[in-house]
């Protein structure tokens, strides 16, 4: 039965990690966010995310947004700076038509760093993309 259950490679959707200037607190925060490069909305996003290493995990967050227009991007989670020096597991889920997608985005410990920057696709910004 399991067997059965087809979940088709995800193309097209990806995770980046992107340094914002917060104009409220004056400070630099780093946010995740979902970048939907398709030419289809995606539906009902599922993105649960965690952070661990070997001595250290991070509570799990859920996040949930009904609706990813095609060529288009949203802010997922505002990640704290300590967060950064741990694996950043991002689970994301959704569909497309009447399909289930699911993939696992993982930005590695201390990957996420300004030295780290690139374009990212969609985002007239910077950041660090995990495809």
């Amino acid at each position: 039965m399991k067997k059965d259950i087809e979940i088709p490679e995800v193309e097209g959707v990806y995770m980046a990690v992107v340094q914002e200037y917060n104009e409220i607190y004056k400070t630099d925060d780093w946010n995740a966010y979902i970048i939907n490069d398709k030419e289809v909305d995606l539906e009902m996003i599922l993105i649960v995310s965690r952070g661990y290493d070997e001595k250290r995990e991070t509570s799990t967050m859920r996040h949930k947004l009904a609706k990813l227009p095609a060529k288009s991007y949203a802010k997922a989670e505002w990640m704290q700076e300590d967060v950064l020096a741990l694996n950043n597991e991002f689970r994301v889920t959704f569909f497309e038509g009447n399909k289930m997608y699911d993939k696992k985005y993982l930005f590695r410990k201390n990957t996420i760093n300004t030295n780290a920057f690139r374009p990212l696709p969609l985002m007239e910004t910077t950041g660090i993309l995990v495809k």
